[in-house]
């Protein structure tokens, strides 16, 4: 069971995507500091000094905070595009790559293909001459 479970723990996927959730949550600290310290006291001096966290309505006992759910709305979507463009300047590095990865592949492939109908071409004429024989 141990074994297996190094097996597990050291394929490239897990490592890559233990490594990404590390990465995440330390992106993710960083555009949530850029959105609460940066960007909302912005909108809120825009807006005459309001402070979305302290928007709250009562009723009866209960406090409703649609305040935080405005900037919690806010945080989502400055993350989601802040990651949008994080995997986009990513992907162009990528996208260079890969393709004369891929023609290296298919050439490689197309010589082994040469190869292997040379030899059966080999076989196959050896054969002919052993039955004309």
């Amino acid at each position: 069971m141990l074994k297996e479970f190094k097996q597990f723990a050291m394929k490239g996927n897990v490592i890559d995507l233990a490594v990404g959730v590390i990465i995440g949550g330390a992106f993710g600290k960083i555009v949530s500091s850029l959105v609460a310290d940066v960007i909302m006291p912005l909108v809120g001096l825009l807006l005459g000094g309001v402070k979305f966290t302290k928007l709250m309505v009562k009723i009866g006992g209960a406090e409703l905070k649609y305040g935080q759910f405005i900037q919690n709305v806010v945080d989502f979507f400055i993350i989601a595009f802040s990651i949008f463009l994080f995997v986009k300047f990513i992907n162009r590095f990528k996208k260079k790559e890969e393709p004369a990865a891929v023609v290296a592949k298919i050439d490689r492939q197309e010589e082994l293909l040469a190869e292997i109908r040379d030899l059966l071409k080999e076989d196959r004429d050896i054969l002919r001459k052993n039955e004309t024989s």
